[in-house]
Formats: structure tokens, sequence, C-alpha cells
């Protein structure tokens, strides 16, 4: 905690104030992540054109990994030690996000606006994706022969999870026609 608080510039005593433990400390550390990631789901929804809409969610999501890797760190780890943290909001808040989201892919799929798909699998897919470029950039910039992954890096892994996100759903990115894909491909 001394740490933390000389880091931020901030008595210690501000931080046992306001968090009591390091345990709550970590916890509210870990629901901010979260809500920040569902905020970025705001997107999604029924009026909104589904290729504008996912590819603004891959987009922010991607911009979290870029910008804020350490983040996506810690909510993993806490994952692979069996989520004793965030267990309850696992269940409550996320669980509510992605069936409200699941609901808007449903009836994106119903109106004939992307082709059928589990909605729930599809944003584990999404997070798989993305997340990655945060989890495992060390391997990422290893294979790609540099120090460190660029926003050049990022860009292109945008582009391409978008890309392959919405060939997959049948749809065509912004500004590009499903025959235009596929002579690209």
């Amino acid at each position: 905690m001394s740490r933390i608080a000389e880091t931020a510039s901030l008595p210690k005593a501000n931080l046992h104030y306001y968090f009591g433990t390091k345990r709550l400390l970590y916890r509210a550390v870990l629901e901010d992540i979260l809500t920040l990631w569902l905020d970025d789901m705001d997107p999604i929804v029924p009026e909104n054109d589904p290729a504008a809409a996912l590819g603004a969610y891959i987009a922010a999501k991607m911009a979290h990994s870029q910008n804020r890797p350490h983040a996506s760190k810690v909510f993993a780890a806490e994952l692979l030690h069996g989520a004793p943290e965030l267990r309850a909001y696992l269940g409550l808040d996320l669980r509510r996000k992605v069936a409200e989201k699941s609901a808007v892919i449903e009836a994106w799929i119903a109106r004939g606006l992307i082709a059928p798909i589990d909605p729930k699998h599809l944003f584990f897919t999404l997070w798989a994706m993305t997340q990655t470029y945060a989890d495992f950039d060390t391997q990422m910039a290893a294979v790609l022969g540099i120090d460190k992954l660029g926003a050049a890096d990022y860009a292109t892994g945008t582009a391409t999870i978008t890309r392959l996100v919405l060939r997959g759903l049948g749809i065509a990115p912004a500004g590009e026609t499903m025959k235009q894909q596929r002579r690209t491909a």
C-alpha cells in the first residue's frame, strides 16, 4: 500500500480510508477494468449497423490492449486463479451485460443483417482475439522480430480482427462490399 500511495502521490491513509485493505483495493481495480470493458459494448444496440458497432467494439478493445496492457494481464491472472475476487461480479454484471448484448446480436440475425452465430461465443472469441494483444504481446513481438508492438502492429491487428469477424458474420467492413472482400482475400 505504501508503494501504491507513493506512486499515486497520495498519503497512505487515503488509500486505507477509501479502500480499507489491499484486497478491497485489488477488487476495485478489477471491477474498474471490467466496467471500462463493458462500457465498450455500448455501440452494440439494435438500431446501429452491425459492422459499425462491432468494428467500434473491436477497436475499443484493441485500444485497451495497446494503452492498458497491464489491466488485461491483471484480469487474466485473476481468472487463472479461479476469479476469487470477481466471481460474483462475473456472474451478475458481466453475465447481465452479455445477455443484453447477445439479444441485440440475435435481433440482427433475425433481421438478416448478420449470419447466424451463438452470440455468447462470439463475445468469447472477440475477447480472446483482442486481449491476446495485451496478454501475449511479448510472444507477438518475438515472432515479428521487434522489441515491442507499436501503433502500426495494433492497427494491423485491429483491421485483421475486424475483417475476420465481419466476414465471418457475412457482412462487409465499412466502405467494402462482400464482392470486394472476395477479390482481396
